[in-house]
């Protein structure tokens, strides 16, 4: 079966008064259907700016330089294949909400503060000449259910009258609302407190599993995406340094930024004394470092590390790693094991 979402040598960049900032450099990966994809890494690693750039809401800065991104949907029996970063016009709004939704994860700043509730969903349904009136009005209160609020209680509310986790989750059932196939959520549990974020994560497995829709979800959070994602994707310097499914990432590690991120995760069983921070800073995007953009942090960093970038290589199927010393990786930094 041929995969939802397929994106291609994927690069973007930003203007900056001190030159071209590398925000996302050859990035390629697959979601299949119905699959949930977590990218994770640092703040400013790019997780962000690839979301933004699928859909094409990057801001003005930007520029994607290179790449597709290839969006799949059966309709009346025949395979439709779009290219993303093509659409225009009516083309891309439709798509934008339609095929594929993006839950933000401030979602104060993404209702209109003067609007209902009942008038997201309405504003949105018009905007696609869709579901109208009594419609509209059922979809839109099965939706509220499915995130476990209770309709009445929010269909006439104005935001500020709502809870964060509730707002959070309106996002969802919006984005829900044309049936897209894709979801694509950036950091959907920042700011909540843990039973919010406890509650949120219920929500979104049962979405999965009622609606059957892929899923891309950004986080820095790697527990969250060990129980959401069937499939991890680190990325780094804008690049996706290794790729696995949801156990081998976090039973097998073999990148060592991934096994820092990791080793850097308390643990209910470990003492303090455990964790391992990886040392240094992120690179700086305009002026990045020569060969692995890891190296000036990496403990097995060698010269060839410093002089030639790796690119993704298999470790065994479905999992692989973009590092020179992965053979070696985790057994060198065992002692850190988290």
């Amino acid at each position: 079966m041929q995969p939802t979402l397929s994106v291609q040598n994927l690069s973007i960049e930003y203007k900056a008064r001190r030159g071209r900032v590398q925000a996302i450099r050859n990035v390629s990966f697959d979601v299949q259907k119905g699959e949930a994809l977590a990218l994770i890494g640092e703040s400013g690693s790019g997780k962000t700016t690839l979301g933004l750039g699928i859909v094409q809401l990057l801001p003005g800065t930007a520029k994607i330089t290179q790449g597709k991104a290839i969006y799949r949907r059966q309709r009346n029996g025949a395979a439709v294949e779009i290219d993303t970063l093509a659409l225009k016009g009516k083309a891309l709004r439709e798509f934008r909400w339609k095929e594929c939704a993006m839950v933000f994860q401030s979602a104060l700043n993404s209702l209109n503060p003067v609007l209902r509730i009942a008038d997201h969903f309405a504003d949105t349904s018009k905007a696609h000449n869709t579901m109208q009136g009594r419609q509209l009005e059922e979809r839109s209160r099965h939706l509220l259910s499915l995130v476990r609020l209770d309709p009445d209680r929010v269909w006439k509310s104005f935001p500020h009258e709502l809870s964060g986790g509730m707002r959070q989750r309106i996002l969802i059932a919006l984005g829900l609302l044309l049936e897209p196939q894709l979801l694509i959520l950036d950091e959907p549990t920042t700011a909540l407190d843990i039973l919010t974020q406890r509650n949120i994560m219920d929500v979104l497995k049962e979405l999965r599993q009622k609606l059957e829709f892929s899923l891309i979800f950004i986080s820095h959070d790697l527990s969250l995406a060990a129980e959401l994602a069937d499939r991890v994707a680190t990325v780094y310097a804008g690049k996706i340094v290794e790729t696995a499914d949801v156990v081998t990432m976090f039973k097998e590690p073999t990148h060592p930024y991934t096994i820092g991120l990791i080793n850097a995760v308390p643990t209910l069983r470990g003492a303090k004394e455990d964790l391992t921070s990886i040392p240094g800073s992120p690179p700086d995007l305009i002026d990045l470092p020569t060969g692995c953009k890891f190296h000036p942090r990496c403990p097995l960093a060698d010269l060839q590390c410093k002089q030639t970038e790796p690119e993704l290589e298999t470790v065994k199927p479905g999992h692989q790693v973009a590092c020179w010393n992965w053979r070696i990786a985790r057994e060198a930094l065992s002692k850190f094991k988290a």
